[in-house]
C-alpha cells in the first residue's frame, strides 16, 4: 500500500487522483473499467475530471464506468445514479450506455457484467468514518460479493451531512462486496478532513478483520492512498 500525504489544501489532493485516473483511462491499449464511489470526497475529484476533459486532456469516450453503490428507497435525486450522473457523466463525453448502476434486486448479475468486463482496472473509493469501504459496513466478510447491506447509524450520520432528513435516510444500500473491490487490479482511495483521521490510522495499521474493512486494502498488492495533512493528522 502507498501513502501519499498532500498539501493542506484540497486540490492538490484531487489533483493528484485526477491525474491517476486520466493515466488509466487514457492507456490507448484497451478500453479502461473504472469503479467509482459516489460520497462527499469524491465530488471534487469529479469536477477536476469534467475540467480534463472540457481542456481537452481526458476523454471518457471508451471506458466501461460502474458505481460501487446505490442506495435503497431513496428519491432520484438523493441516489448514487444522480450524483454521479449530474456531477462526472453530463460533464464528460462518456457514453450512457457504458455507465452502469447496481440493482439491489439482482446484486448477483452486477457480478456477472464485472466479469463480462474483464473486471475492475481501477476503484476508487472512499473511507467511511467507521472504516466502510463501498457501504461495506463493520462486520462485512471478506469474501463478500455485490449484496445488499444494512447501513449502520453511524453511516447514516453521514448521510445527514450530506443533506438528508431523518425521515428520509435508506436502511439498506447495495454495494459492491469487498472481495469484488480488492480484486480490482489498482485501488485508488481518498480520504480528507479531520474526521477521517481515526478511520485512516485503523485502515492502514489494524489486522485484516471483519469489523475494519477498510483494513482489507492491505492485502492487494496495487492500492494507493491519498490523504490530505488532516487525515493523515494520526498517522
Amino acid at each position: 500500500m502507498k501513502t501519499i500525504i498532500c498539501e493542506n489544501s484540497q486540490n492538490p489532493l484531487f489533483e493528484a487522483a485526477a491525474d491517476i485516473v486520466r493515466e488509466q483511462v487514457m492507456d490507448a491499449n484497451r478500453e479502461s473499467v473504472l469503479a467509482l464511489a459516489c460520497g462527499e470526497t469524491m465530488k471534487p475529484l469529479w469536477a477536476r475530471l469534467a475540467g480534463l476533459y472540457r481542456e481537452g486532456r481526458l476523454s471518457l469516450l471508451n471506458a466501461r464506468i460502474l458505481c460501487v453503490t446505490e442506495l435503497c428507497g431513496v428519491e432520484e435525486t438523493k441516489s448514487c445514479r444522480h450524483a454521479l450522473t449530474e456531477g462526472l457523466l453530463k460533464e464528460t463525453d462518456a457514453k450512457p450506455e457504458n455507465c452502469f448502476f447496481p440493482d439491489p434486486d439482482a446484486p448477483e448479475d452486477y457480478e456477472r457484467l464485472i466479469g463480462r468486463l474483464g473486471g475492475i482496472d481501477l476503484a476508487v473509493l472512499g473511507l467511511g468514518e467507521n472504516c466502510h469501504i463501498g457501504y461495506n459496513e463493520p462486520g462485512t466478510l471478506f469474501e463478500s460479493r455485490t449484496h445488499v447491506q444494512k447501513l449502520t447509524d453511524r453511516t447514516k450520520r453521514q448521510l445527514i451531512k450530506r443533506g438528508f432528513q431523518q425521515a428520509e435516510l435508506p436502511e439498506m444500500a447495495v454495494t459492491m462486496g469487498i472481495r469484488t473491490l480488492t480484486e480490482a487490479r489498482r485501488i485508488l482511495l481518498l480520504a480528507s478532513g479531520a474526521e477521517k483521521a481515526a478511520a485512516v490510522y485503523q485502515m492502514l495499521y489494524a489486522k485484516t478483520t471483519s469489523y475494519i474493512p477498510a483494513a482489507y486494502l492491505q492485502i492487494p498488492p496495487e492500492v494507493t492512498v491519498l490523504l490530505d495533512r488532516e487525515a493523515a493528522e494520526k498517522l
